[in-house]
């Protein structure tokens, strides 16, 4: 059945009827602190930035969350599953500065447009906690907090290197510097020393480390990622004697082992020494400029090419007593260490790569074996090993030698044995119009001072313009003139605005009670607190994690919140992905532009031929993207929420095609077809249950406990899997009013396995079933009945060529004999014409059929 036959199921009818019933009974509406012994459940979806329109990531991310929340309350738990706006950001500005309107109109008109995207789709969202980062409400108790870590200690001003640009005259994120110039004037950028507001995240180093031995619900990678982030590294500190004086250059380095395959020292740009050389070396001073034009970041510098400067200065090895030279070098970061290095290109990848381009001298120093001396060709020997050619360390392995390298330098009284950390303190100044603005004010006799608290908050200007380059707040006639909370004097007020990862770092605790008059209200938070279930992209597993982590420790400390950690338990879900298509000129084509043919694709408009491309995440420039709300004009909120769930993990990609989101549809106008059928003959009850209607029994009541087990471990494709299989036995008609019996028994449970998935089509079948008890998403979760559970028969699952695509239920005993017919007859479908050339049984577990066509 395609989209165009008539079908027994309006969804367009029944989609909006449900909506509007969970709205009049407040369905999903929970107190701030619910009344009762109900146990909690605090679902949670990283919150869409307000672009206009949603996409089928959304769809995907928030649809798994909303199976989550449905799931828990019918389990009993009183759930918390909220919904907001991560609205500050520069989209907003931008499009305010080529459109020349404010950046809260352009927002708020994309909140009301996504919010109604957003509840087409039935997601059972708590919407009257809903709020926005742009709304001075939430603001303004975002700038009590800070005020509070001010006075904690945990802020900090002190000047900063930041991407300049000198056109535009603001700071540049390093994603806004493309191969060295302004995104958006092009001018090359510079290297500038700004005073920064900083939060001390430092502090909390050790803390952010050590906790993420406590999150067990947490992917294994994403912890690594933030653990690499963190960089807890132990080594030392040595003190470098210039030659021909009696000044001293420190390093930090994690291999002292390797002190005698030195090659060469060099330091950062910033560093005091290089800047004392390009006081009397023009060269040097143009090379430093030519550093100060790229970006800031590790991953900016570390894309860049190496380059280095030599400035004719020598240090001694403490270890050799031999001189080597000083070089600034533009991959040396000021901020990381002492802000210099010493290299040893056979141990170090950058190093050798370093040293080939100026032709340096490599000492070789560590061998993968003992006693031999390897070749060093164009990679570094950077793993473990045995140390040669290295006086009173020869032979060591390298682990033992640097505990050795360390004593001996403590001994000399040229280093010391140092712990480090990668992470810096957060820099959270921005010099942009659309954040929320820093609560302080400038006074030439008091310094920095915090705004009143009676004066919060300190609100946006309504009235600002965007023709001149820079800071529109920089710009405005009256606002930034103030007078001085201390001494009453005229002054300014800060014009920088936060950085807009603040906004999303403390949101779920806001969330718990949304319209207090304090950052958060205690009693909800500690009621909510931590989250059960938070679910979002790997692309957000290292900034924003670690500072929300990081923010929820201060908090804490603070007196906002009485939990250290803000997630418990976290799901980062795979991408959706869709092949991409080029026209003859090479021009990006959607997908509602092309026809699929047998041997490709063409033109709707046109029949030119259509170069069909990978398969890859869905991006608006390579316009490969699906709309979710033509999706749900075709085929219904349902179908969509159905297929996101039935393919493939949740974790992984999932590639979205014409085909699947048909089948998807023609199963849910099935299930509605043989529910309603169904639902004709009503409930029965019958004393004793015949062969037949005990095996329809059996695997409905198996159901339970299959389904029930995929929504814990999040494996909801596996969900569906069982749920297709429901279906296919109850689909069978039958005369014996006792498999009738069983036959109802049966889709009564597939309704209320299948409501946390397609909660609409749930609904609509439940009430046919069971009329006048109530709605679907207020129903308990089916128990299963013990006694249908003991194992006479076993699910098998069914793969083609290594994909699940269906299960059958065989005796346990069963041999080949029986199981690969049984299995041929579930996938036939899927398998069509194609030919089966290997078949493979494992007793009780799994068919495989490979197949070629």
């Amino acid at each position: 059945m395609s989209e165009t036959e008539p079908t027994r199921y309006d969804f367009s009818t029944a989609e909006p009827h449900w909506q509007a019933e969970w709205n009049a009974q407040a369905c999903f509406k929970v107190e701030d602190v619910p009344a009762g012994s109900q146990p909690k459940y605090y679902v949670l979806e990283m919150f869409p930035y307000p672009s206009g329109k949603i996409h089928m990531g959304h769809v995907r991310n928030y649809t798994l969350g909303d199976v989550v929340a449905r799931y828990k309350r019918a389990q009993g738990f009183s759930v918390l599953h909220p919904m907001g706006w991560d609205a500050f950001g520069l989209p907003a500005e931008n499009a305010a500065r080529e459109n020349k309107a404010n950046p809260a109109d352009w927002t708020y008109k994309n909140i009301a447009n996504m919010r109604a995207e957003l509840q087409r789709m039935g997601f059972s969202l708590d919407w009257s906690r809903e709020f926005a980062t742009c709304d001075p409400e939430y603001y303004g108790q975002q700038q009590k907090l800070f005020l509070d870590f001010w006075k904690a200690g945990l802020v900090e001003r002190r000047d900063a290197s930041v991407n300049w640009d000198p056109v535009d005259m603001t700071v540049l994120a390093n994603e806004q510097v493309i191969d060295g110039r302004g995104w958006r004037s092009g001018a090359l950028v510079e290297k500038k020393k700004l005073s920064q507001w900083f939060l001390k995240i430092t502090g909390f180093a050790e803390d952010l480390l050590d906790g993420l031995n406590s999150l067990d619900r947490w992917p294994e990678r994403v912890k690594l990622m933030q653990e690499n982030w963190i960089g807890h590294s132990q080594g030392a500190e040595v003190s470098f004697k210039l030659a021909n004086s009696e000044e001293q250059v420190t390093v930090y380095t994690t291999r002292p082992d390797t002190l005698f395959g030195m090659s060469f020292l060099a330091i950062a740009a910033e560093h005091p020494l290089a800047k004392q050389v390009a006081e009397t070396n023009p060269d040097a001073a143009v090379f430093i400029a030519e550093c100060a034009s790229q970006g800031t970041s590790e991953a900016a510098i570390e894309a860049a090419e190496k380059r280095g400067f030599n400035t004719g200065l020598e240090v001694i090895n403490p270890f050799t007593g031999k001189s080597h030279p000083v070089w600034i070098a533009n991959f040396v970061l000021m901020e990381y260490g002492t802000g210099a290095i010493f290299g040893c290109p056979c141990g170090d990848q950058r190093d050798l790569d370093f040293a080939r381009k100026y032709s340096l001298p490599v000492p070789v120093v560590v061998s993968p074996e003992k006693d031999t001396a390897p070749e060093i060709g164009n990679k570094a020997l950077d793993g473990e090993g045995f140390i040669i050619n290295s006086g009173f360390l020869n032979g060591l392995p390298t682990k033992d030698a640097k505990p050795r390298a360390i004593e001996e330098l403590e001994k000399r009284g040229v280093g010391k044995a140092v712990q480090n950390w990668r992470l810096r303190d957060w820099g959270i100044s921005r010099q942009r119009y659309w954040g929320c603005p820093i609560p302080v004010i400038h006074c030439e006799a008091c310094g920095p001072q915090p705004v009143s608290a009676d004066q919060l908050p300190v609100t946006l200007p309504a009235d600002v313009t965007f023709d001149k380059p820079g800071n529109p707040l920089d710009h405005h006639p009256t606002w930034r003139h103030v007078s001085c909370p201390a001494c009453g004097q005229p002054a300014t007020r800060e014009t920088d605005t936060f950085d807009t990862f603040i906004d999303s770092s403390w949101y779920f605790a806001r969330f718990t009670a949304p319209h207090a008059e304090t950052p958060t209200k205690l009693d909800a938070a500690n009621y909510w607190l931590p989250v059960d279930q938070y679910v979002g992209g790997i692309e957000h597993a290292i900034l924003h994690l670690l500072y929300a982590r990081f923010f929820t420790r201060a908090m804490h400390k603070t007196g906002h919140v009485a939990v250290d950690e803000p997630f418990a338990g976290l799901f980062t879900q795979g991408m959706v992905t869709h092949e991409s298509y080029k026209d003859e000129a090479g021009n990006w084509l959607y997908p509602e532009e092309i026809t699929r043919t047998s041997d490709g694709a063409v033109l709707k408009a046109t029949g030119a031929p259509v170069t069909v491309g990978r398969v890859e995440k869905m991006s608006k420039s390579k316009r490969n993207t699906v709309d979710p709300g033509a999706i749900v004009n075709r085929f219904g909120a349902d179908t969509a929420r159905w297929f996101v769930l039935s393919d493939n993990p949740p974790e992984r990609d999932v590639e979205w095609t014409e085909n699947g989101v048909q089948g998807s549809f023609r199963f849910l106008q099935r299930l509605a077809r043989v529910g309603e059928d169904i639902a004709k003959s009503g409930p029965s009850l019958v004393e004793t249950y015949g062969p037949e209607a005990k095996k329809l029994r059996q695997l409905a009541h198996r159901s339970i406990e299959a389904v029930t087990n995929a929504m814990e471990s999040f494996a909801f494709n596996l969900a569906v899997a069982r749920l297709y299989e429901l279906l296919n036995a109850v689909a069978t008609p039958s005369e014996s009013p006792d498999t009738q019996a069983a036959r109802f028994e049966a889709m009564e449970i597939l309704v209320r396995l299948a409501a946390p998935m397609i909660p609409h089509l749930a609904e609509h079948l439940f009430a046919k079933l069971r009329p006048g008890t109530g709605l679907a998403a207020l129903q308990p979760w089916p128990k299963a009945d013990p006694a249908l559970l003991v194992v006479d028969e076993l699910t098998v699952a069914v793969q083609v060529n290594g994909k699940l695509r269906g299960t059958i239920l065989v005796p346990a005993d069963a041999g080949q004999d029986i199981a690969i017919p049984l299995a041929k007859e579930a996938v036939a479908g899927t398998i069509g014409t194609q030919t089966i050339v290997k078949q493979i049984y494992v007793p009780g577990r799994i068919v495989n059929f490979v197949v070629k066509p």
